[in-house]
């Protein structure tokens, strides 16, 4: 307290606190900004690079699934057949599970219209019919390793490749374009997110600098109404303090005349 008592500090004037309150506002907003861009480009981030990453590694999935049923149909024993599928549950389990952690985000609209939710299902509803095709598929060959007559077997391996080739081909061809089409929105509200914060940093900016120049004119304006004030103050300090100092009115007094009678 002694040293808080021995230095001088002055009062804040009414002007000084106007100014100094809106230097922090517009602090404040610009802080505020500045961390609703920074989250905008974490979700870009973790929500669309990576989730067209993980977009990209499904499609690359689906077609090592599909080469996987190729694969098997040109097995040249049951034990080669067997251990060719033999991957193929984890395969499906790996893509279903990539689905389902991009479909766990926070999923948009882009403003042409474009629905990521609607997408998502689009490529689920695709991989389900790609999947139970493949499936009957794998069936057919395993009916035909299993199969005594050759020529059941012959039967079920051309029912098996006419399957791949008639059902499972189109329906691949219907995720690959699913898949597409969802990579297209992601591009289009990715960049709805961007124009977005570039017109945010924009306004902030024009704020700023706005701001500043009121603030600045604003110091002018009230530096110059203070200034006859403390004039007059800095005149009243100049004045002489005693009054004796000060010369008589008229000019200096007269010199006494001296009597002829006292010489």
């Amino acid at each position: 307290m002694g040293l808080l008592n021995r230095l001088s500090i002055p009062k804040p004037t009414g002007p000084q606190l106007l100014i100094s309150a809106l230097i922090a506002g517009i602090g404040w907003y610009s802080g505020q900004t500045l961390s609703q861009v920074d989250q905008d480009l974490r979700i870009m981030y973790t929500e669309y690079t990576l989730g067209a990453t993980d977009l990209a590694h499904i499609s690359a999935d689906t077609m090592r699934y599909r080469n996987t049923i190729i694969r098997a149909l040109e097995a040249h024993s049951q034990t080669d057949f067997e251990r060719i599928t033999e991957s193929l549950p984890v395969q499906r389990a790996k893509i279903q599970h990539a689905i389902d952690r991009y479909a766990a985000a926070g999923l948009r609209v882009s403003r042409s219209g474009r629905s990521e939710p609607e997408d998502i299902e689009s490529v689920r509803r695709s991989l389900d019919q790609y999947f139970s095709v493949a499936s009957t598929t794998v069936q057919l060959l395993t009916q035909e390793w299993t199969a005594t007559s050759p020529a059941e077997r012959e039967s079920l391996r051309r029912k098996a490749e006419e399957h791949a080739s008639d059902n499972a081909g189109p329906k691949m061809i219907q995720v690959s374009l699913s898949l597409d089409h969802l990579l297209d929105t992601v591009a289009d509200v990715a960049k709805d997110m961007r124009d977005e914060g570039t017109k945010t940093i924009k306004a902030s900016s024009m704020t700023l600098v706005g701001g500043s120049f009121f603030i600045a004119l604003l110091n002018l304006f009230l530096g110059t109404r203070r200034k006859p004030v403390d004039d007059d103050i800095d005149a009243a300090d100049d004045l002489p303090s005693d009054t004796t100092d000060r010369e008589p009115i008229g000019g200096p007094p007269a010199s006494p005349v001296v009597s002829s009678d006292v010489r």
